[in-house]
């Protein structure tokens, strides 16, 4: 099991640069194919189903401005990836806006790469829900880098959110690529009595278990009981110097995510630690 493709999302320099370079020491390290892509930011074929002149002086002065904003995300990209020595890599820019555009092209990767939203940013590249939106709608694993996230490299140290439901063990097992590579792997379990697929006796030691046949020993941390998970969560990767989370992403459509909160909104609102998800 490995990343063979990775796919990193390309916005403006000063949010992107390290998101590209944690990118990039991934496919080094596991010998992957990277690809950076930019959105346009809109979808040309809007104006078309709609009879909107594409020609229109005003219209196509600011589909210009979008597509050479996302050909200067391209090229800051192969700059960056071209000094780091990534040997196999290609920038592209799409037509589309951000998180339909970059869940298209990650039908054919094996890991995307996206930042943290910034809710205090100035003219946006992305909608607010596009880390939640790309996590519910690529089936790949997401990996999430925030924005005051300073090291080129995640994973020496992983903490697993772990109750056994099938979004965590999806998580997990998307992320062993990298807990094989892990110096530490925490498990953290939280109110395992009223979670319903904790139930079944012996679910930690399973997964300890499974995870050995991978090559990855697990230290399981004392069971919690908290109504704040999320904020339990990051209390725990502060004091064990995680630098990066594996959970289960939850939410059946971007409008829910949005309503329900809990954890996942936690999470990606306030981590200061890259998040693996999976849904």
């Amino acid at each position: 099991m490995a990343y063979k493709t990775i796919l990193v999302h390309l916005d403006r320099q000063e949010k992107a640069a390290n998101r590209i370079r944690i990118a990039a020491n991934l496919a080094k390290a596991e010998e992957a194919y990277l690809i950076g892509a930019a959105m346009i930011g809109v979808s040309t074929l809007t104006f078309r189903d709609a009879r909107i002149n594409e020609k229109d002086p005003a219209l196509a002065s600011h589909l210009n401005f979008l597509r050479d904003r996302a050909e200067e995300f391209v090229r800051g990209f192969v700059q960056e990836v071209q000094a780091m020595g990534v040997l196999s890599y290609e920038g592209r820019v799409v037509d589309g806006e951000a998180s339909y555009g970059i869940s298209m092209q990650a039908r054919y990767s094996d890991l995307v790469v996206v930042g943290q939203t910034d809710l205090d940013e100035q003219a946006p590249v992305v909608q607010p829900d596009f880390p939640e939106s790309v996590v519910v709608h690529t089936g790949r694993p997401v990996l999430i880098v925030p924005r005051s996230y300073e090291k080129e490299t995640v994973g020496s140290k992983v903490l697993i959110a772990w109750n056994a439901s099938k979004e965590v063990r999806r998580a997990v097992t998307d992320a062993i690529p990298l807990l094989k590579r892990a110096e530490v792997v925490d498990v953290a379990v939280f109110n395992a009595d009223t979670e319903p697929d904790m139930r079944e006796e012996g679910s930690m030691t399973d997964l300890a278990v499974y995870l050995a046949r991978h090559g990855v020993t697990v230290h399981i941390l004392k069971p919690q009981q908290t109504r704040n998970i999320g904020g339990a969560l990051l209390d725990i990767a502060a004091e064990r110097q995680s630098d990066l989370l594996v959970l289960g992403g939850y939410g059946h459509t971007r409008f829910r995510q949005l309503l329900l909160g809990g954890v996942t909104r936690t999470i990606l609102g306030e981590s200061t630690v890259p998040v693996l998800m999976s849904h």
